[in-house]
């Protein structure tokens, strides 16, 4: 018996926020929406694709987001090409500790979510 993957990450945002949570996921980094299971669809959010895994995008209104530390980290493959364009889009960008091996740093989401980009070192 042992766990063999990890199927989906859930963030939130609150709710009735979706429009500009699709703005900022959908546009802004670029990750394709993908479809709901009909028992799931009146219940708010949207999931979205992010190479072979799914983030799904809950909504609650009692979060306090913007003082945790829980966090996704996304892999990209030009992380100074996005730092530069969420700079250009008034996104403060903070600094992460150094990991071995990895240039990152993080930002928050208009919701107050933390966002890592990580990018391996060659």
């Amino acid at each position: 018996m042992k766990i063999v993957g990890l199927h989906h990450a859930q963030i939130t945002i609150p709710k009735g926020a979706e429009a500009p949570g699709r703005a900022f996921y959908c546009d802004v980094l670029g990750l394709p929406e993908i479809a709901k299971p009909p028992s799931l669809q009146g219940r708010g959010g949207f999931w979205l694709q992010v190479g072979d895994q799914q983030v799904h995008v809950g909504t609650e209104d009692s979060a306090a987001r913007s003082q945790t530390k829980a966090h996704l980290a996304y892999q990209v493959d030009d992380l100074a090409a996005w730092q530069a364009r969420l700079a250009a889009l008034g996104i403060a960008i903070g600094d992460s500790v150094p990991i071995p091996g990895y240039a990152r740093f993080e930002f928050r989401d208009p919701f107050g979510n933390r966002v890592e980009l990580i990018q391996p070192l060659p």
